[in-house]
């Protein structure tokens, strides 16, 4: 009897000696690290992409002004271009006023054809 028990432990230390030695599956791996990597390409698409994509737009819209254009800046202060520098604007806000602004502060630019009331 003490044979037959002997013979099984040795069975069973031989298969976890087996078992600890076997390679861990790469599907394994892969398939945990899934909800992982979907989550990151929704954050791209929903969130990051459509981000660079208006900011692509802002950086063109304020490259493209020039002096006596009708803008708001994102205080909700409507003025005209005055003058353009290297990093701001002079902006003209009312008679005898002028603000220098940053050149990112720009929030939209108005038509032509838009007057002041």
């Amino acid at each position: 009897m003490i044979e037959f028990v002997m013979t099984k432990i040795d069975g069973m230390v031989i298969l976890a000696q087996a078992a600890e030695d076997a390679e861990p599956g790469m599907g394994a791996g892969l398939m945990s690290m899934a909800p992982l990597l979907i989550m990151i390409v929704l954050f791209y698409f929903i969130l990051i992409r459509p981000q660079m994509k208006k900011q692509k737009q802002h950086d063109k819209m304020v490259s493209e002004i020039k002096s006596g254009t009708n803008v708001i800046v994102a205080g909700g202060i409507y003025g005209n271009i005055a003058n353009v520098k290297e990093k701001s604007f002079v902006v003209k806000i009312a008679d005898n006023v002028k603000i220098e602004i940053q050149k990112n502060s720009v929030s939209q630019v108005l038509s032509e054809g838009y007057e002041k009331k």
